[in-house]
Order: C-alpha cells, then structure tokens, then sequence
C-alpha cells in the first residue's frame, strides 16, 4: 500500500455525488415500467378491451352488439356512457354479465383482461369475469347489475 493520498475536490466528490444518484434514480422508474408482474401497469399478460357507447335513457344503458366484440359468446368490451362505464361479457349465445368498470382499490377504470379475468391496469387487481375479487390490491368485488340480451342489444338496468 502506498503512502500517498490523493485528494478529491468538493466540486468533484459533489459531482460525482449526483451521478451515482442519478442513475439508482434512472434504474428505479425503468424497473417498475411494464415488467409483466401482476402488479406492474402491464397487467401480466392483459390485453385492452374494446371500447363501445351506450346510450342512457329510463335507468337504463343499452348498446348494439352489432359488429362488436360482444356478438361472439365470450366476448368482453368496456361500454362507456354519461351513466358510467361498464364492463360487458357475452357469457352465451342469449346472456350477458354487466358489472361497474371503476376498480374498488383507488378507483382506475378497469379496460384489460385476460381469457377470463378482468384486470386493473393500475395495480394489477384481478377480477372474473362476474366481477367477483380473485387477487389484490383491491379488497371488493365490482358491483353486478342486471342485463339482458336481446336482439343484439345488451340492456343494463341501474
């Protein structure tokens, strides 16, 4: 070991300072950005839901399936209307689930899913297809409401 020292200026420790935590900062927004966890905004494997328009009357929301994802059972879409926003699933050839699309862990509007789980790109909470809680962060299932299928017209009652 030698005897001599070799000395560092403020200038230069404080610089070299700033890099070290520049990058540990830099290292720290790449890592939590679309990893694939459940918990990261990827959603793990989810894919973004179609969007349709309902249109409100009478207590009630009602959107044509028509040319949608909705006229093939198992199909799955987000229908937003001045009611709310909503997510639809064609569970057979004559019903539907309608549930709220507002995820009960900090309220983000819940528009990926799986083959058959909803998931809030948020968080990553997961919820089947009748809107009943399967994983966290969230601690409630979505709200259900009724809906009927009819003519290619899903009907939601509020």
């Amino acid at each position: 070991m030698s005897g001599t020292h070799t000395f560092v200026s403020r200038r230069q420790f404080c610089a070299g300072a700033c890099q070290i935590a520049s990058c540990a900062t830099l290292a720290t927004f790449v890592s939590g950005c679309g990893d694939g966890s459940p918990t990261g905004p990827s959603g793990g494997g989810a894919s973004k839901l179609p969007s349709l328009s309902g249109q409100f009357a009478n207590s009630r929301v009602q959107v044509n399936t028509a040319g949608t994802a909705l006229a093939d059972v198992g199909g799955a879409a987000v229908v937003e209307s001045v009611a709310g926003v909503f997510l639809i699933s064609r569970t057979s050839a004559s019903s539907v689930t309608a549930i709220d699309a507002v995820c009960t862990h900090e309220g983000c509007t819940v528009n990926t899913a799986t083959a058959d789980q909803y998931v809030c790109p948020c968080h990553g909470s997961r919820y089947d297809r009748s809107g009943h809680l399967v994983a966290g962060p969230a601690k409630a299932s979505l709200r259900q409401y009724a809906a009927t299928l009819a003519d290619g017209v899903v009907t939601i009652a509020l």
